[in-house]
């Protein structure tokens, strides 16, 4: 059976398998880029075409209908690039001789500053997860999320040997497997370790009750293992609703954009932003000097001869 005999379902999954052993791609990775190329195969086989046959106008004509569906420019951009991966995959195969989506200019990815909080805002988040339920779990975790900028998916997979010992820096492993060491402020070094003891001890009963014992810092009962990151989204909001803060401008990620903001206002430099955050070019921090140009029109407004005049 040749490549253009298989079902389109075929070629993805040989995408997405090459793309895990050969690339080390998160789970998260696969999970998009099988959404979104189940989406074009979709698209594709009402109109009796196929993986092997579509043209550039036929991608053409399926980001036309994204845009039309009034989906986001980070969505089609991101869609896109999903399909120049599968074929350039089926190029390197020999599955195809060309790449229909090679020449396909995406719409490109928004300027729109990341959304962020104020400092007060995020002392009344973590104030509300540690007087939760589960307090010292959740006080834990927003103070980690904070203090190291990690992703919320690196937080609840972390394992509990990593904070063992009274770590000063924490090792995170994030996106493609990379490992990165990230400090600890003194209140997240202490709430970690106030919640490793009850951690332990519920741990330490449930073995005795002839329960497995978890490898992670925040277990669950749930298949994963750990506290899943779509439960701790549902936290955070209610986190909010109890500390006084919109919960339209709070997800974890806007705790990873507080950190780099904040420590960016502080006077931190782009390369260590760029290494705490583990992104792969500094050019994905650059986002965040906003925060500086802010910072030094208002330290010229308020020193600059000439501004200081004009006030007279």
């Amino acid at each position: 059976m040749t490549p253009a005999d298989q079902p389109m379902a075929h070629w993805v999954q040989a995408f997405l398998e090459a793309q895990a052993a050969e690339l080390d791609a998160a789970t998260n990775t696969q999970l998009a880029y099988a959404r979104d190329l189940a989406d074009f195969s979709g698209w594709l086989a009402p109109k009796k075409l196929h993986l092997s046959t579509a043209t550039q106008d036929d991608v053409e004509g399926y980001l036309v209908d994204c845009d039309a569906q009034g989906l986001a420019a980070s969505t089609r951009a991101r869609r896109l690039s999903a399909i120049k991966q599968i074929y350039r995959f089926a190029f390197e195969e020999g599955w195809r001789d060309d790449n229909p989506a090679i020449r396909i200019k995406g719409p490109g990815k928004s300027k729109a500053l990341p959304k962020t909080l104020s400092l007060a805002e995020v002392e009344r988040l973590i104030e509300a997860a540690c007087n939760s339920r589960d307090g010292l779990r959740n006080g834990c975790m927003m103070e980690l999320l904070y203090a190291t900028g990690m992703r919320v998916t690196e937080l609840v997979t972390l394992p509990a040997s990593a904070a063992r010992g009274n770590p000063a820096m924490l090792l995170v492993r994030g996106k493609g497997g990379k490992e990165r060491m990230v400090p600890l402020s003194p209140s997240a070094k202490t709430a970690m370790a106030n919640w490793l003891v009850e951690r332990d001890t519920v741990e330490e009963t449930g073995r005795l009750a002839g329960k497995p014992l978890s490898k992670f810092l925040f277990p669950s009962r749930g298949k994963d293992g750990h506290l899943t990151r779509h439960r701790f989204f549902g936290l955070i909001k209610e986190f909010a609703v109890a500390g006084g803060v919109s919960p339209a401008k709070v997800t974890p990620h806007t705790l990873r954009h507080a950190f780099a903001t904040h420590l960016l206002a502080g006077g931190a430099d782009l390369r260590s932003i760029q290494t705490m955050l583990g992104h792969a070019d500094v050019a994905t921090t650059e986002i965040y000097t906003h925060v500086l140009d802010e910072r030094l029109t208002e330290l010229v407004m308020q020193h600059h001869p000439l501004a200081r005049k004009s006030d007279d």
